[in-house]
Formats: structure tokens, C-alpha cells, sequence
């Protein structure tokens, strides 16, 4: 199995939608057995670690080490994480570390693993050039990501000195998911508007880097996590 891209994406509408919008969403994206297998993937993994943030500093929580934790350091935690999310930049979910487009990825079987290769290479990268209108796009950094209930990712616009963005991008790899259950990709518009996307299956979400977006609270009536897997495409300068 290989990640291909689906037939007749449609650039020149696509591209429009991002000039008019500066966000655009394909579906399909990928063939849809390729879809599947990545799922497939992401479900059966066990090395997942949740990322959390205490101000500017990240913390990667592996399942073991959390397990290892009393009910009062977990208790504890969770109660510094809604507290930083009151005012400030904070986040917790599941994610699995993917190399650079630019490095190659490791030995093995895991086909998520080539997903920034993928994004970075001739066809595609001319691809999302073109509807970004991003020329000097050069490769895709990524990480797959899992939101449980109660996971969040409060609001940001990705514009960081030096890491060169030009867009971000959300791949989604839902078959089922209602909007009620949360764990939407909102964009805002001043305040208190919004305007965003649920997840979807086999859809990619590019948006321009910067503008301030956010990831809504995943409720505890969802029956799955939501997976995706998430990055930027990125200039060398």
C-alpha cells in the first residue's frame, strides 16, 4: 500500500475557494484505499503520547507514564489544563511525531509515517502550490493526532518566526461524526464569530498561516476519538 492522490481534484476551483477564503477543503484527497489504510494505522497504534502545554513549554506524555500517575496527579493535571485554557494558548491531545518532508522516514511498515514525504514530493507540492499560490512552498513538516473527550486546542495563528509557514494544513480521517460532538476546526472572525468545519473522512483542510484558529472541546457522547493528521507547509526562508 502507498498514499496516492485521488482523481479530479479540481485546482483552479480550489485555488480560488483559498484567495476568496483563505481556507479550502478537498474531499477525497487521497484514494480511498489509502484513506482506509491510514486509519486502519492509527487505530491500531500504541505509541501515542499526549502533547500538553504549560505556557510556552511541551510536554509529551506517553500512555505508560500517565498510567503511572495517582488519581491526584491526574486530577491535578487535568485541572492545570482547563485552567490554562481560561486565558491564554493551551492544548491536549494524542499525537505520533512524523518526520520532516525533507528527512526520510524510518524503516518499517508505517504508512503514515511518509504522509509529510508524500506532501513534499514533485506532483503533489506543485499541487498545493497552486492552490495556495504559495511558490516557494518546500516541504511539509506533520504529526497525527487523536482527540479524546475533553481535548482542545484553544486559539492561535500558527505564524511562528523562523519556521517559515505559508499554510497549514488538517487531514481528516473520520468515516462518522456529528457536529454536536465537537472537536471542530473554527476560524475566527472578530468577536465572537466563527465560522468552521466538522471532521470529516479523507478530507484535506489547507488554510493560510496567519489567522486565528482553534480546535473545539471533544464532548464525552463521542463514541471514537477524532483522528487527523496535521502540519504546515513550509518555506526553506
Amino acid at each position: 500500500m502507498s498514499l496516492a492522490l485521488a482523481a479530479g481534484i479540481d485546482v483552479t476551483a480550489a485555488a480560488a475557494a483559498f484567495a476568496r477564503n483563505g481556507h479550502v477543503r478537498l474531499q477525497p484527497f487521497l484514494a480511498e484505499s489509502a484513506a482506509i489504510a491510514c486509519l486502519a494505522e492509527m487505530k491500531g497504534r500504541d505509541d501515542w503520547v499526549q502533547v500538553v502545554n504549560s505556557g510556552g513549554k511541551v510536554f509529551d506524555l506517553s500512555r505508560a507514564a500517565r498510567a503511572a500517575m495517582t488519581a491526584q496527579q491526574r486530577d491535578g493535571l487535568d485541572q492545570a489544563v482547563l485552567a490554562g485554557a481560561q486565558s491564554g494558548f493551551q492544548h491536549r491531545y494524542e499525537a505520533l511525531r512524523l518526520p520532516d518532508g525533507d528527512a526520510a522516514a524510518p524503516d518499517g511498515d508505517s504508512l503514515i509515517a511518509g504522509w509529510p514525504g508524500f506532501l513534499s514530493s514533485g506532483p503533489v507540492r506543485d499541487l498545493l502550490r497552486a492552490i495556495t499560490g504559495k511558490a516557494d512552498v518546500a516541504f511539509a513538516d506533520g504529526q497525527a493526532t487523536a482527540y479524546s473527550p475533553g481535548d482542545f486546542l484553544t486559539g492561535h495563528d500558527d505564524d511562528v518566526p523562523g519556521k517559515h509557514r505559508r499554510a497549514a494544513y488538517v487531514f481528516s480521517l473520520n468515516p462518522v461524526w456529528r457536529v454536536e460532538w465537537g472537536g471542530l476546526l473554527l476560524f475566527h472572525e472578530g468577536e465572537n464569530r466563527v465560522r468552521g468545519v466538522a471532521p470529516a473522512f479523507n478530507s484535506l483542510d489547507l488554510f493560510a498561516v496567519p489567522q486565528m484558529h482553534s480546535v473545539s472541546m471533544v464532548t464525552g457522547s463521542v463514541p471514537n476519538r477524532r483522528y487527523a493528521i496535521t502540519g504546515w507547509l513550509r518555506a526553506t526562508r
